[in-house]
């Protein structure tokens, strides 16, 4: 679920019990649904919201309430589906704005009609609470979680002003989106924002949206991938011309279907895979001063290279007229010190919104992934991660909640200043590890089945 909260660390599987004890609570401490003059529940994000952005602003409202109150993963998912799809099958007419002139120099094909965000998150949280009321008598039958391993994750602003960074995990990815097909989806992100945290808190809320609702998702999920960072970053650029926004944000986010790996990417955010205690590099970085042919391979093992294209950042900023320069880092136009991002309206199209992607097959042997952002990553090297994993692990007997706290306390110690964000997702029993698990075990905390033989493919 986004992350409303700095950190985040917990077994996704959920029992019919705990389902039933959470909506049981649930009405206990809310009665009633909010009254038209009541306060709701959860804040509000944003004042108006455009009609394309509706399904992502109160998908992740909700999501966060839930996870608040310690909803069961797919428990959230699945509540929060039923009631944003009831809400935009209604008239939201009573909920527009007047709309915004159309500005000249923009070049809008029509004026943008804006709705009331408060007043959408009234009528959402009335939605809520009759689901889980319809619920707590007879929740609908389900499909099994879609995922059972741990995931840890946390994050601290560090030392400073603000946090911008923001992360996603989302094991339950189908029930948020009613996906029926029998491929099990999980996804995950990490997105460090500057200038403020507007276009990460954006990107949070509406990237994995833009992928679900893609038709090329079945088909080619990197694809789905690059296309939801595209339409997110020219959504949020209509959104800060309106309000006057300058934030960008950098990104990498996962999504785990059918066995495959897929792997988008913005900027300087990185994930990386462990397998059987060996660093496989998923993606190269995007930053000003990176120079590379035109493409390139990752290294690693034979089995385990990826084909990755890599264009050569600092020719494309320079061929559209841009430089890049070294002050006290390599920055574009002696600004920003990243060459890819969503958001940054003033330094568009030098700081370009494509993101690139790869894809992986899984091939059960994996250990974990790790999603962090420059603060973690640009002090502690991609070797020493599986050190630190398999250190911690046998410190706490094989249990994985509270690894990413400590991978963030080995970055700050290090030297970083930077926001940090890391996020450990497990692809197995993290007992197995420490070969304390038989491999194969099924039990409380086992996942899906092993996929098949490995392959790469190039986005």
């Amino acid at each position: 679920m986004a992350s409303g909260v700095p950190a985040q660390s917990y077994w996704v599987a959920g029992s019919p019990e705990e389902s039933q004890a959470f909506l049981d609570t649930f009405l206990q401490d809310f009665p009633a649904p909010p009254g038209s003059d009541s306060p709701v529940p959860w804040k509000a994000l944003g004042v108006t919201l455009s009609l394309e952005e509706v399904e992502g602003e109160l998908g992740e409202l909700a999501m966060s309430f839930l996870g608040s109150r310690n909803a069961p993963p797919r428990l959230a998912a699945a509540v929060t589906h039923t009631a944003v799809s009831q809400l935009l099958q209604e008239d939201l007419s009573e909920f527009r704005k007047p709309p915004i002139p159309e500005d000249e120099e923009e070049e809008e094909e029509a004026p943008i009609t804006l709705l009331d965000a408060k007043g959408l998150a009234r009528r959402l949280f009335a939605r809520l609470w009759e689901v889980c009321s319809q619920w707590q008598a007879q929740e609908p039958a389900v499909r099994a979680p879609e995922w059972r391993w741990p995931v840890s994750t946390h994050a601290i602003r560090n030392t400073r002003r603000k946090m911008e960074d923001r992360h996603v995990a989302l094991p339950a990815f189908n029930a948020l989106f009613g996906l029926s097909d029998p491929v099990e989806r999980a996804y995950f992100a990490v997105f460090d924002g500057h200038g403020g945290v507007d276009a990460a808190r954006y990107a949070a809320a509406h990237v994995h949206v833009h992928a679900a609702r893609r038709p090329e998702l079945t088909s080619d999920p990197a694809g789905a991938l690059q296309e939801a960072f595209r339409r997110t970053d020219e959504l949020f650029l209509c959104k800060a011309r309106r309000e006057r926004l300058q934030s960008g944000s950098t990104g990498v986010c996962v999504l785990i279907a059918a066995g495959s790996l897929h792997v988008a990417w913005l900027g300087d955010s990185q994930a990386i895979l462990v397998q059987q205690g060996q660093v496989v590099k998923l993606m190269e970085p995007h930053r000003p001063e990176r120079q590379h042919s035109t493409s390139g391979m990752c290294p690693g093992p034979p089995d385990l290279t990826l084909a990755v294209s890599l264009q050569d950042e600092r020719e494309r900023i320079e061929a559209l007229g841009g430089f890049v320069s070294h002050l006290d880092c390599w920055r574009v136009n002696g600004a920003l010190a990243v060459s890819r991002a969503i958001g940054d309206v003033f330094q568009k199209p030098y700081v370009s919104g494509e993101a690139d992607a790869v894809s992986r097959e899984l091939t059960g042997t994996e250990d974990y992934l790790l999603l962090a952002c420059d603060g973690f990553f640009d002090v502690v090297p991609h070797h020493e991660v599986p050190g630190l994993v398999r250190s911690h692990l046998a410190r706490q007997q094989g249990c994985g909640l509270q690894v990413a706290e400590e991978l963030v306390a080995a970055a700050r110690e290090r030297g970083s200043h930077d926001n940090i964000t890391a996020m450990v997702v497990f692809l197995q029993d993290p007992r197995r590890l420490l070969g304390d698990a038989p491999r194969g075990s099924r039990d409380s905390s086992s996942g899906p089945s092993e996929p098949g033989a490995p392959a790469a493919r190039r986005s």
